[in-house]
């Protein structure tokens, strides 16, 4: 079943530069959103993870701060 992964990042963080070369070679489709650019989705992520660090990833409403490949792969079923 295919999730709705949704990307919370800035385009200076190695982090979220690792975790988008990560979904892209798993070929998990995803939503990025700037929140250096986008304060709608710096507002929505704060609300969602309650801090400002990046990455934040929704995937169907599950929040996962910071690239844990672990909680990812579980998440995502893989």
């Amino acid at each position: 079943m295919a999730k709705n992964v949704k990307v919370y990042s800035t385009p200076t963080c190695p982090y979220c530069k690792m975790l988008k070369n990560f979904l892209q070679e798993k070929n998990i489709p995803f939503t990025d959103y700037d929140v250096s650019t986008d304060r709608n989705a710096l507002i929505e992520m704060k609300q969602k993870s309650g801090q400002l660090a990046v990455p934040v990833i929704d995937i169907d409403g599950k929040i996962i701060i910071g690239f844990d490949k672990e909680v990812i792969f579980k998440e995502l079923g893989l």
